[in-house]
């Protein structure tokens, strides 16, 4: 294929090829020669032009194929247009020509339909350029039109269509020509010349204005006579045409020459209007004719007219424009309503007529008010529909106060508005419904009474309107959940007080009905308490039906519907009331049958039908019962559902005889009554009605072989039982399409209804299946019968098999028995049935039976096999497959494929073979590959098959079947691809585009193929690239298919590829395609753009938005009408399109693509991402409506700004967005949050605003989250002040993220405040109107958390500032204090519950903040609390926050311990039902406690936090306990005051217990078993609790005097620790370790006390021994504290420093390993766990102190070892600070001088001592890079801390003073330092046991250091510290010798002092060191001199050097001080704050 790359064709490698790759070959230069010329320069495009140009004719010659004769014309046009023109003339003369010509053999064909297109081409290319030439071309074509086939006339009505494009008005003089012409082809036997003819029109009226003015009639006309017998594809193409030329008839400004030549006149409105009308009402026949034919009563529209104008009413509409509509809506509206009055009978005679017609208007109203319109349009639309609902109703109020019964009930008038009623009811339902919340001002609006109108028809006489009201009031309580209540109370007020109008009960039984179904989509619900007004006021209908035989059928129809619909509530609800519901349903049906028998023989026919209606209402409510609460089908409901069926069924078989006796009023109460049991059967398990399977199954049988069938209704119960891939076979209609609401009656014969409300009022409470739309029921005769066919699959698999078999012989004899039409219907229900029958047995794994069963079941599905019905067969071959599978035998599976070959092999037509190849498809498909030997016999007959030019519908199935036999067999298929693959692309190129349903499975084949292919296609071997470029291929001829499924089947396959071998999709072209159909009018094509989209993104979503970009500026014709890519970037023609679609799939797809991009781009794009989410939350805001800021709390300097924030910024450009729904908003506010959280992954510059200003000066091009926060702000605010309560939630939530993510972020212009306090009015403003007393629950409670949040961030510091929001969350608090009776009853319970606990949850947060800072701010809380008295007076002075909350904390603190009260019980498991209050708790009710659980889990951690912390702050002795019980109206708890019921009143102390065990209870029960949703937040919550309420004394006092609640409270913290890795949430369970560990000291410290003051007479001998371990010393596992504790705190060493565990390093002692430094993290762990540690002795007796003593050391002493790395500076480590700090509180533990255990931990601690010294021994001769310093604190820790007898042993001491030594002699001037300060605390320690070795041992080798000061002189600052050290280390010698030493120290002292000074010459030229040496030996001496004068004067008198030398320096020093201010006062030492540091520290 690379030889075709070229400019001119590479003949001599074209000769070389055969047949196929020829035409591969020619395909893909054309394809090549396309791109590569608008590449080439115009001069090398002249040079080569001639050669090119006879290469190019000479194709023509060569037959091309349709594709290749369309690129053909394409190139020469392209060729023309870039290089000379002077032989196109040539060209055309020679097309012309070769059109001429009289060879009429079909080999010739090809070449007259290229010369055709390549005409069309040249003129559309080059247009006025070959002016003079068009008419006798147009007249050459049009000749030949008149002997040309199908496939001419297509060809040449697309060229003429192109003639017409490319000449414009130059062509006038043919216009009438062309119209004649084409005027005969729309009518034309084909489909595609039809749609091809309607394209030609359309060009023809952008410039014939006659099609629109004098011909207008005769255009119309002739649209309505095209869409007889016409096909989905030409009813769009026409009603294209019809819709464009009526709107043009009414917008055109007519040109002045032609004005003046013929009068036009413009077509009025009116008239249009009424042309279409025409159309609908009367079809195609002309006007006279069929005024004749109205007379005679035979007229029928066909329903193709009917609906092809009702699309030509949309275009039209739309086509002039939604600013049109708007104004001219009411006269619109009144004539669409018009359309299905009575003034036109026959619309409207039929019921099956009227339905379908209401259908078409609905379609209409729906698709312009719907599509068109804005909000603000459609709310004016929605008034302008209700005045029609009023106007009407005003007629129907005349006629029903007429007093003769008669004339009301005949009256034309009632008849007449019915319709009207029904469509404007419906799309007022709709209206609003799609509205939402937005609608709430339309409904609140009095003047256009929307309320009032819906609810004043339902007393209209006619059922429709009576539920389309219902529906209406369903719609309009979806969309406002708030309404649903008032209205469910109104319509039962009416049905209560006009219990006696029938037209009443049956109206308001039918609204309450629709009320109740909407429940379920408004997540608030309703109250409670409903559910039992309606069960009583059902049960009051049905016990009260029989007393008035007026209203009996409505009032039994009214009761039962009223129970089916209140099961839709769902078991919370149902629960209640089921033991009534079983006992009506009980009574409904006879005990036995016997009372059967009696009744037949006793009623008359109104009984029968009202006791059918009953029966079958029951049953309709038992089975909403079964579908809406299968929670509550236990065994023992089942029990009581069981005993009334087999009566039911008795009746069922009796119906017959009934009918006889009766008549035919009773025929559709028993259809109903039929349909109604089966429905239920089909739910229930089938072994509840076992012993009635036979006379069911008889019952079925007869159902469905009835002999009064006469309705074909193939089109409904077929589509289950076939496999949806195959369905593609079938008409186009069953396809989804956007007019699948209108096209769907055209599948359903004429006579027949489509589904409508009125056929089945009790689905006015269901679902309907395709999503919000009305409920569609079939007529009962329909439904029936599809309810029949189910349940025969159920009963025949579970009767026994004798009986099977009879039933399937009868079913077979049936068909026989039957002839011509009925035969067919008979088949076509017996198939049915077989098919689910099978379906079902395959669906539960079953098994056929005996070999008898095969031969019925085989001749019934053959037969079928070769039905004239499509749908049949198809249903046919899929049970074919299904009846293998489930016989599951090889010979037999064989068997049955060998029929099909058979019959494939003989059979010549199309019925047999199209049957036959799908059976064989769907074999495979059920089966897998059969065998290789039957898959190349299936292969080779279906490529015969496939080849068979003459019936393209076998050419369809049988690539179809292939497709599938492709998809099975997978790799086993290898073999076959390449022929298959070539036949694909030879059929793409030669099959006629006409036949587009065989390019649909040609694209279904390529699919497959390539999905078998998968990623081998990546491959570079040749054959394996000859196949890609082959798949390649196939896809570009797909993609030039007019057809738009073929395209969407192209676009299918190159997205396949795209995953296989995405490095040779061309991604622009693909782009390109796809952006061009982003708004196809067909639905499949859309959905096939963007589920490719969808994945594109996933990889390249920049490239693909870039490629997108760079074709809406290239190119030149205005590609995409309706995407403004150009402007907006594909991201922005996606979001437009998300908000006009409808198709639930698209919608996903397209904000699935939208996610992908974001996620991908965002941060990169930011800009523009947040500019898209601005300009569609801001195209809609509706600013009027936001109220403006309160500016009276402000100061006058805000007023400006808050003005400024609420208007919008006029005169800026044509927005992008037009009134975009709230849905896309909603969208848009969501996009917003995800780009905030993209940012957080990405650059920190995003939230650091002045980094971000850096970063943006140093680049422009830079750009950063926190640059837009303006723009945030603004969004959110816009967002949360909607009229949408989903797009307020969606505003607050991001308004949360917003402060969340900014709130710390500083200003940096104004040092101390952050950049977010300048929005602080915005925020303010944006959280007032949640808290109005209208808004929801849901709003109000995400508000409470956003303030909340705004509170606790501490943006705003100012307390004036901070109580703008503080007072919406007062005055919430006021609103709930009354607790759940409070609050609104317009949703259900545990909404107000949901409420409640946001607001207590929000004050939780911002009471613990609160106490946060107050600590930080000042000394811990006192544990006093102050009274309200002396917060307002000021005395009490705290942080700001704490005194706003202090106010209401009374109150708070009550509802929050009612709140966890509520918890605790609601969190109890199952088992303690029965314990719980009846009446429910504080604030959630019985009834709805599951429902309130959710919420509860929500918030209780922060309460519990908060209610701990308000525990702490009392220290549990509450203020005022008496008091304000009076004054506040809290609910009481029985926390508070004692039980409810008055009970005895509870001491303080028992309150206190029972709080205190509420929260600990909580705690505990939450953290023993975390599931894995527990969020950190909670986790966290619950330890602070922990810690706060420890506190505390008193607590503390319970836990140390509980032993076995510590010990469990430590292994939950355990298990805690165990299972959450986060730091902090383990460092929160170690503090309330270390508090239950102090807990427990203070307990052991009370007892010994409180011992010793009882004993103090007696010996102390006697005294028992308290804390762990007793007298033996023994801690037992599990029932010790210590242990607990200590296998926590191992756990927590261990996994920071594995080296602890013996097992791990394999030897018990501590083995050398390198030190290692943890994280932060790990030493704060570690460090705690530690403290913990030393804390642990203090809990034991001596005894069992000793028994723990090892491990501790151990630990310690390693943790020392493990860490002492070496810092710079000689700084510890902070773990072996806490490990010096740890070992220095167990040396100073009491226990280590207690006399019973003195003796053991002298030893203990001796051995630690030398485990110490041996860690820094050198291993093997090695030093170890161990820290020196770390080691002699150690040793001087032990040394001053332990008691003298540990450390004094020759041994241990000597070696402890050679450590000191070797240090000494380390370099290291810092070492040397510390080694000073060490020295020097030691030489201090006042025993001198201790002192003294040391002083002997070290004290000469420290002045000989010191003498060295004179020869090395110090050089810096460590040095001279050295020195000063030193120096102070001998001072402190000399105080505590002993007097008679003291002189010789201090003799020896003097001199090294006198050596460090200078004199007054010296002292000028001294480096700085030097001076301040000379400073500090000065001053010593000064002090030295008068402390020991004797010593000093001799030392003087001895030496006269020495003396000489100090006067000479004081001499200096007083000279200096003349000069300057003397330093020696202001001399820093710095080592002074060091040694201070560390005595501190240790020691």
């Amino acid at each position: 294929m690379e030889l075709a790359h070229s400019l001119l064709l590479n003949e001599e490698a074209y000769s070389q090829l055969g047949e196929v790759q020829k035409a591969e070959f020619i395909f893909d230069w054309l394809r090549y020669l396309e791109k590569l010329l608008l590449a080439t320069s115009r001069n090398d495009v002249k040079e080569k032009q001639k050669t090119l140009v006879e290469q190019l004719l000479s194709l023509l010659n060569s037959s091309p194929g349709p594709p290749t004769r369309k690129l053909l014309a394409k190139n020469l046009g392209i060729l023309y247009s870039i290089g000379d023109t002077f032989s196109v003339y040539e060209t055309i003369d020679k097309c012309n020509d070769l059109i001429r010509s009289k060879d009429d053999s079909p080999s010739y064909l090809p070449t007259k339909l290229a010369a055709v297109v390549c005409l069309g081409s040249l003129y559309k290319k080059l247009g006025r350029i070959l002016g003079n030439t068009f008419t006798d071309t147009v007249g050459n074509i049009l000749k030949a039109m008149k002997s040309a086939e199908s496939q001419g006339r297509y060809e040449i009505m697309l060229s003429l269509q192109n003639i017409l494009k490319g000449l414009g008005a130059a062509a006038a003089p043919c216009h009438r020509d062309v119209y004649k012409a084409a005027r005969s082809c729309l009518t034309d036997r084909s489909m595609a010349v039809r749609c091809a003819a309607a394209k030609c029109l359309l060009e023809l009226q952008s410039e014939a204005s006659f099609m629109w003015s004098t011909d207008l009639d005769s255009v119309a006309t002739l649209c309505f006579k095209s869409f007889e017998g016409s096909n989905y594809d030409v009813r769009i193409s026409v009603s294209k045409l019809l819709g464009t030329v009526l709107a043009n008839a009414i917008i055109s400004k007519h040109p002045g020459k032609a004005a003046s030549r013929q009068s036009m006149r413009r077509a009025s409105l009116e008239e249009v209007l009424e042309l279409l009308a025409t159309g609908f009402l009367r079809g195609s026949s002309g006007f006279l004719r069929a005024s004749g034919d109205m007379l005679k009563g035979t007229s029928s529209v066909s329903r193709d007219v009917r609906v092809g104008v009702t699309q030509a009413y949309v275009v039209f509409i739309s086509t002039l424009g939604g600013a049109w509509l708007e104004k001219n809506f009411a006269a619109f509206l009144s004539h669409i309503l018009s359309l299905v009055s009575q003034t036109h009978p026959k619309v409207t005679q039929a019921q099956s007529d009227a339905v379908c017609s209401r259908r078409c208007v609905s379609f209409i109203l729906r698709a312009t008010i719907g599509g068109l319109l804005g909000e603000k349009a459609q709310i004016a639309a929605a008034k302008d529909i209700c005045q029609t609902i009023w106007k009407l109703k005003k007629v129907v109020d005349a006629v029903m106060s007429d007093g003769n019964l008669e004339t009301r009930l005949g009256s034309t008038d009632v008849a007449a508005s019915q319709h009207m009623l029904v469509c404007a009811l419906q799309e007022l339902g709709n209206l609003i419904h799609s509205l939402g919340t937005t609608a709430a001002p339309l409904v609140q609006d009095s003047s256009a009474g929307i309320l009032d109108s819906v609810i004043s028809v339902i007393l209209h006489p006619s059922i429709s309107v009576q539920l389309a009201a219902a529906w209406c009031l369903h719609c309009i309580a979806v969309a406002l959940p708030s309404y649903l209540t008032p209205l469910l109370d109104r319509c039962l007020e009416k049905l209560t007080v006009l219990k006696s109008s029938p037209e009443a009960v049956t109206g308001f039984s039918f609204a309450v009905a629709a009320l109740l179904g909407a429940v379920k989509h408004c997540p608030l619900g309703i109250p409670h308490g409903k559910g039992k007004i309606i069960m009583t006021l059902a049960e009051d209908l049905l016990c009260s039906a029989t007393q008035n035989s007026r209203l009996s059928a409505q009032r039994t129809q009214a009761g039962w519907l009223l129970i089916g619909a209140l099961m839709t509530l769902g078991p919370a609800v149902v629960n209640h009331h089921l033991a009534r519901v079983l006992l009506l349903w009980k009574c409904v049906f006879p005990v036995s049958p016997k009372d059967l028998e009696t009744e037949k023989s006793r009623g008359d026919s109104f009984t029968w039908q009202v006791t059918l209606e009953g029966r079958a209402g029951a049953l309709c409510a038992i089975k909403s019962f079964v579908s809406h609460c299968g929670d509550l089908l236990t065994e023992e409901v089942i029990q009581h559902l069981l005993p009334p069926l087999p009566c039911a069924v008795d009746l069922l078989t009796q119906l017959s005889s009934i009918l006889k006796t009766y008549g035919s009023p009773l025929k559709t109460p028993s259809v109903v009554y039929r349909q109604r049991l089966y429905e239920l059967l089909i739910l229930l398990p089938p072994a509840t009605y076992e012993g009635n399977l036979c006379a069911i199954l008889k019952e079925l049988a007869a159902d469905l072989t009835a002999p009064d069938i006469q309705v074909a209704a193939s089109t409904f119960l077929l589509p289950p039982l076939c496999h949806p891939d195959d369905l593609l076979l079938l008409s186009p209609l069953l396809q989804e399409t956007d007019h699948r609401f209108i096209e769907e009656q055209l599948l359903l014969s004429n006579g027949i209804a489509c589904g409508s409300l009125e056929y089945d009022p009790y689905s006015v409470y269901e679902n309907d299946v395709e999503g919000n739309s009305v409920p569609k029921p079939l007529p009962p005769t329909l439904s029936v019968i599809s309810s029949a066919v189910k349940l025969f699959g159920v009963v025949c698999a579970h009767v026994g098999e004798a009986q099977r078999l009879l039933i399937l012989e009868q079913l077979l004899d049936s068909i026989k028995h039957t002839k011509g039409a009925r035969q067919q219907v008979v088949q076509l229900h017996v198939v049915s049935s077989v098919s689910s029958f099978l379906k079902y047995v395959a669906g539960s794994k079953g098994n056929l039976g005996p070999e008898e069963m095969r031969r019925p079941a085989l001749a019934l599905v053959l037969g079928a096999l070769e039905s004239p019905n499509p749908l049949l067969r198809c249903a046919a071959a899929e049970a074919w497959a299904r009846l293998a599978q489930v016989v599951d035998d090889g010979p037999f599976t064989a068997s049955l494929a060998q029929v099909s070959f058979d019959k494939l092999k003989s059979a010549r037509d199309a019925v047999t073979r199209t049957g036959h190849s799908l059976a064989l498809g769907s074999l495979h498909r059920y089966l897998g590959g059969i065998s290789s030997q039957h898959l190349n016999s299936c292969v080779g007959i279906l490529y015969t098959l496939s080849q068979d030019s003459t019936s393209p519908d076998v050419q369809t199935w049988a690539l179809h079947a292939l497709s599938l036999i492709i998809d099975s067999a997978g790799p086993l298929y290898y073999m076959h691809v390449e022929p298959t693959l070539s036949l694909t692309i030879m059929l793409l190129l030669n099959v006629p585009p006409t036949h587009a349903e065989v390019h649909q499975s040609l694209g279904r084949c390529l699919n497959a193929l390539i999905t078998t292919l998968g990623p081998e296609l990546q491959g570079n071997s040749t054959s394996i690239s000859a196949l890609r470029t082959s798949c390649l291929l196939g896809c570009a001829v797909m993609q030039d298919n007019p057809d738009c499924l073929v395209q969407a089947q192209a676009i299918s396959c190159l997205q396949q590829l795209h995953m296989f071998a995405p490095r040779y999709v061309n991604l622009s072209n693909l782009v390109c395609c796809l952006c061009v159909n982003l708004c196809s009018p067909y639905l499949l094509l859309r959905r096939a753009v963007l589920a490719c989209l969808r994945q594109l993104v996933q990889r390249e979503a920049a490239e693909v938005s870039e490629h997108a970009v760079t074709l809406a500026k290239d190119s030149r014709e205005e590609l995409i009408p309706d995407a403004n890519i150009r402007e907006v970037g594909l991201e922005g023609a996606l979001l437009t399109l998300l908000d006009k679609e409808t198709d639930h799939r698209l919608c996903h797809d397209i904000k699935e693509t939208l996610n992908h991009m974001l996620t991908s781009m965002a941060v990169d794009k930011l800009s523009f991402w947040l500019k898209l989410c601005k300009d569609v939350l801001a195209a809609s805001a509706d600013f009027t409506t936001v109220t403006c800021v309160d500016t009276m709390q402000e100061e006058e300097g805000d007023k400006g700004d808050d003005a400024s924030v609420l208007t919008p910024r006029n005169g800026d450009r044509v927005h992008p967005f037009t009134n975009p729904r709230w849905a896309t908003r909603v969208f848009a506010a969501e996009c917003v949050c995800r780009i905030i959280n993209q940012c957080e992954n990405a650059h920190c510059a995003h939230f650091d605003i002045a980094l971000a200003q850096e970063m943006k000066r140093k680049d422009s091009r830079n750009d950063f989250l926190v640059l837009h926060l303006a723009d945030l702000i603004r969004m959110a605010f816009m967002a949360a002040t909607d009229h949408s309560d989903q797009l307020r939630l969606s505003g607050l939530e991001t308004l949360l993220i917003v402060i969340r993510r900014f709130a710390s972020i500083p200003e940096p212009e104004f040092p101390g405040h952050v950049i977010l306090e300048q929005y602080q009015a915005n925020v303010g403003a944006a959280l007032r109107p949640a808290f109005t007393s209208e808004t929801p629950p849901d709003v109000t409670a995400k508000a409470c958390q956003v303030c909340s949040a705004w509170i606790a961030s501490g943006v705003v510091s100012d307390l004036n500032d901070l109580r703008r929001v503080h007072h919406l969350l007062v005055s919430s608090l006021t609103k709930i204090q009354a607790g759940k009776e409070a609050l609104s009853h317009l949703y259900n319970e545990s909404a107000s519950t949901m409420e409640i606990l946001a607001v207590l949850k929000a004050w939780a947060e911002v009471y613990i903040i609160a106490v946060e800072r107050h600590k930080n701010h000042k000394q811990p809380l006192k544990t006093t609390t102050f009274s309200e008295e002396s917060v307002r007076n000021g005395s009490y002075s705290s942080d700001g926050l704490l005194d706003l909350v202090h106010t209401d904390l009374g109150t708070l603190s009550r509802l929050w311990l009612a709140a966890l009260q509520d918890f605790a019980l609601l969190t109890l498991p199952s088992e303690f039902a029965s314990q719980l209050p009846i009446e429910g708790g504080t604030f959630y009710t019985a009834e709805t406690s599951e429902n309130a659980k959710v919420h509860y889990y929500n918030s209780w951690a922060l309460i519990l936090h908060a209610s701990a912390l308000w525990l702490t702050s009392t220290g549990f002795a509450d203020p005022d306990e008496g008091a304000s019980n009076l004054s506040r109206p809290v609910t009481p708890t029985s926390m508070c005051q004692g039980s409810s019921s008055g009970a005895t009143i509870k001491s303080p102390e028992d309150v206190y217990t029972d709080r205190f065990h509420l929260i600990l209870g909580i705690c505990v029960e939450f953290l023993c078993s975390l599931r894995s949703e527990a969020t950190m937040e909670s986790i966290t919550a619950c330890l602070h609790a922990l810690q706060a309420l420890l506190d505390v004394p008193w607590p503390r006092s319970k836990i140390g005097s509980d032993q076995d609640l510590g010990i469990e409270l430590l292994n939950v913290l355990h298990r805690v620790i165990l299972t959450r890795e986060s730091p902090s949430v383990q460092l929160a369970s170690l503090e309330v370790v270390r508090q239950i560990i102090c807990a427990a000291q203070e307990h052991v410290k009370e007892k010994r006390r409180s011992a010793e003051v009882d004993d103090g007479a007696a010996e102390k001998e006697t005294l028992p021994e308290f804390g762990e371990g007793k007298d033996t010393g023994g801690l037992v596992p599990g029932k010790s504290l210590v242990f607990a504790t200590l296998e926590l705190c191992v756990c927590i060493l261990v996994r920071q420093l594995p080296e602890l565990n013996p097992k791990l390093t394999g030897s018990p002692g501590v083995k050398a390993t390198k030190p290692q430094m943890l994280s932060e993290d790990g030493s704060r762990l570690v460090s705690a766990a530690l403290v913990i540690l030393s804390e642990l002795p203090a809990v034991c007796s001596p005894e069992g102190s000793i028994s723990i003593l090892p491990t501790i050391l151990y630990l310690t002493i390693g943790v020392l070892r493990e860490t002492a790395v070496k810092l710079p500076g000689g700084q510890l480590s902070s773990t072996v600070a806490a490990s010096l700090q740890a070992l220095k509180g167990i040396l100073s533990s009491p226990m280590a001088r207690a006399e019973k255990s003195q003796a053991a931990w002298t030893d203990l601690l001796r051995s630690a001592l030398t485990t110490v010294l041996d860690s820094w021994d050198p291993v093997d001769g090695t030093h170890q890079e161990l820290d020196e310093v770390s080691l002699l604190t150690a040793i001087t820790v032990f040394t001053l801390s332990a008691s003298p007898e540990v450390t004094i042993i020759p041994c241990l001491q000597k070696r402890c003073m050679e450590k000191f030594k070797v240090t000494l002699e380390i370099k290291d001037p810092m070492v040397q330092i510390k080694t000073y300060q060490l020295l020097l605390s030691i030489f201090q320690c006042p025993n001198p046991a201790v002192s003294y070795p040391y002083i002997y041992s070290l004290v000469s080798s420290i002045v000989d250091k010191l003498q060295e000061v004179d020869l090395k002189k110090p050089e810096n600052t460590t040095e001279l510290q050295i020195f000063q050290e030193g120096i102070k280390v001998l001072e402190a010698l000399v105080t505590v010798a002993e007097e008679q030493h003291r002189s010789q120290l201090v003799a020896c002292l003097l001199p090294i002092l006198i050596s460090f000074l200078l004199d007054e010459n010296a002292l000028g030229s001294a480096t700085s060191i030097m001076r301040n040496l000379h400073d500090f030996a000065l001053q010593n001496l000064m002090q030295i001199g008068p402390q020991y004068s004797t010593v000093f004067k001799s030392v003087m008198a001895s030496s006269p050097a020495l003396k000489e030398r100090l006067e000479a320096a004081v001499k200096g020093n007083q000279e200096s001080v003349r000069v300057r201010i003397p330093t020696s006062k202001h001399t820093k030492h710095p080592g002074k704050n060091l040694s201070i540091q560390l005595k501190t520290s240790f020691l």
